[in-house]
């Protein structure tokens, strides 16, 4: 039906029917749909196909219990409708025997094989567990070393130091396919979380402590990694590649951070640190000695005591406190707040050339 409207001729009312404007508007949605990256259920390594396999588990057992109830509910709806009059209607009846077991056995039996595929997959895939295989297929020979890569989150990009190559990147990942990785992880100001959707889950990265992370990359490609947990103003910008190399790749590409890369001092890790954001990939050729042990510990600035020494000082001042102190002044040590932090700050510091006494 056509309606007259002012000025703009006559309109069609059937385009502002609802079922109409319902349809335009989920036009965007299906738009933004189209480009969602289904990884986690696609994923490249052995230790996230095995993450997808428990998500996938878990939620056919439960959907055996949701499935049915959903069906039973819309057919008792329907078949004891008020308009139904054959349906046989018992407002005495209270009990049944059969239907007790049966609503009663099929959850306890689904929550005891959640229990034991939680309790199995909790210690197969713990993240700090050594890798023992490189696919379902294929067992790690022997004499396998892995490759130890070295995360360091920063405000706001990342750091991957390669020590067994003497070469460090910021914002880039590679290894090569088919062999074990052994990430050791750790941040420098907060707590952040390191995830890589195609290799394995996500884990956290925190100041002064190492979290650690065994994995292994099945495909070549080059796949996303980013931060999964909000850490300030440049937490968006996050975010580096993956590269799953051949062999050959991975040497061809350390020879090119080797051949392009700076000389990564301490001065210069001092810059880095400073908060920046959507940092370009940069490489660096050499490496200072120790230098993610010095982030791990807290004590890059020249005359910091580092966090693994400080226990060792008769004289340190929470060394003897946690020596004689009471329990309660040991929490309160344990605790993190605004006045701590400073002191603990100062406690780090001693004289410059002053040496730890051991």
């Amino acid at each position: 039906m056509m309606n007259p409207v002012y000025g703009y001729g006559s309109i069609d009312r059937s385009m502002t029917s609802p079922k109409c404007l319902r349809g335009v508007f989920l036009l965007p949605a299906t738009a933004l749909l189209s480009g969602c990256n289904t990884v986690l259920m696609s994923p490249s390594g052995d230790l996230a196909v095995r993450q997808r396999d428990i998500i996938i588990i878990s939620t056919v057992l439960m959907l055996l219990i949701i499935v049915p109830v959903i069906v039973l509910t819309l057919v008792f709806a329907w078949r004891y409708r008020a308009s139904n009059k054959r349906a046989i209607y018992t407002p005495e009846w209270d009990h049944s025997t059969l239907l007790e077991l049966l609503i009663w056995a099929a959850p306890l039996l689904i929550i005891i094989a959640l229990g034991a595929l939680t309790w199995v997959s909790t210690h197969k895939l713990d993240p700090y567990r050594p890798l023992e295989r490189i696919d379902a297929k294929r067992e790690i020979p022997p004499d396998t070393r892995p490759l130890t890569v070295q995360v360091v989150a920063m405000d706001w990009k990342w750091l991957f130091f390669y020590p067994d190559l003497g070469i460090a990147t910021v914002n880039e990942l590679a290894a090569p396919v088919d062999r074990p990785i052994r990430f050791e992880i750790t941040s420098t100001t907060m707590m952040n979380s390191f995830f890589v959707p195609a290799l394995a889950g996500q884990i956290y990265a925190m100041p002064g402590m190492e979290t650690k992370l065994h994995a292994v990359i099945n495909k070549p490609g080059i796949y996303d990694g980013f931060s999964a947990n909000f850490s300030g103003a440049g937490f968006s910008g996050m975010r580096f590649k993956f590269h799953g190399l051949s062999a050959d790749g991975f040497d061809a590409w350390v020879k090119q951070v080797k051949a392009r890369g700076d000389n990564l001092t301490r001065d210069k890790y001092e810059a880095l640190a400073q908060p920046s954001e959507w940092v370009p990939v940069h490489y660096y050729g050499d490496v200072a000695p120790n230098l993610y042990d010095a982030i791990l510990n807290r004590c890059v600035q020249p005359g910091q005591t580092c966090l693994k020494d400080m226990m060792d000082q008769p004289n340190h001042p929470r060394a003897s406190r946690a020596r004689t102190g009471t329990s309660e002044s040991l929490l309160a040590d344990a605790m993190c707040t605004a006045q701590n932090t400073v002191q603990f700050a100062s406690d780090t510091r001693h004289a410059p050339g002053e040496r730890l006494t051991q």
